[in-house]
């Protein structure tokens, strides 16, 4: 049996991850591989409770201490329920966020710090890692127009949060992606869907079979 591969999407409001993660699982799916699409916070039955727990009501409704805590727990069931057995079963996980998006949100824009975020990390999902991740990386205002010519603006806790809190979730997926260049790829986001689907094909080259 081929090995299964976890593939994650990351990026800031508005760059077009749920969009792309549905192209590339299409894109893989043509290549002849079995995909499963999945999202976070989400992706189970218990995690998708705890979605709804993070994503509805005012920005401030939960501190930066119990999000981080939340997503946590969503991960960990996550992880064990559904993307750990795929992989184990030898299929490909196109997943729309992961831990990076902790680490940015609410370790990097919010000041827990990296190291808070990865030990709740390793205590739920035992530090479990993408072997891909695909960064969509756009300026902060280009997102923002984006999400307003959609009418998309504002739909959830976190993109009701002000500019300045999206430039320091920008600086912060930035950041963890030259500490990181083994596993994270940079994806222009900006230009035609198609051709950014084109651009994350490319980042998987030696993935692929």
């Amino acid at each position: 049996m081929k090995p299964g591969r976890f593939i994650t999407l990351e990026g800031g409001e508005g760059v077009g991850k749920s969009t792309q993660a549905k192209a590339l699982a299409a894109a893989l799916r043509a290549c002849g591989l079995d995909v499963v699409e999945t999202r976070e916070p989400g992706g189970s039955d218990g995690a998708e409770a705890i979605r709804r727990l993070l994503l509805e009501g005012a920005a401030d409704r939960w501190n930066a201490r119990a999000e981080a805590l939340l997503f946590a727990a969503a991960r960990a069931d996550h992880v064990a329920r559904t993307i750990r057995p795929a992989i184990e079963a030898g299929r490909w996980v196109v997943c729309d966020r992961f831990l990076d998006s902790s680490i940015a949100y609410q370790g990097g824009a919010d000041g827990l710090g990296d190291e808070a975020i990865r030990t709740l990390h390793a205590i739920g999902s035992a530090g479990y890692l993408p072997d891909r991740t695909l960064l969509l990386d756009m300026p902060v205002f280009d997102a923002a127009f984006r999400q307003a010519e959609a009418g998309i603006a504002n739909s959830d806790r976190f993109e009701k949060r002000g500019e300045a809190f999206h430039d320091r979730v920008a600086e912060s997926f930035r950041r963890i992606a030259e500490q990181e260049p083994a596993r994270i790829r940079t994806i222009n986001a900006q230009g035609a869907p198609q051709e950014v689907t084109a651009r994350l094909i490319a980042a998987l080259a030696d993935l692929l079979p």
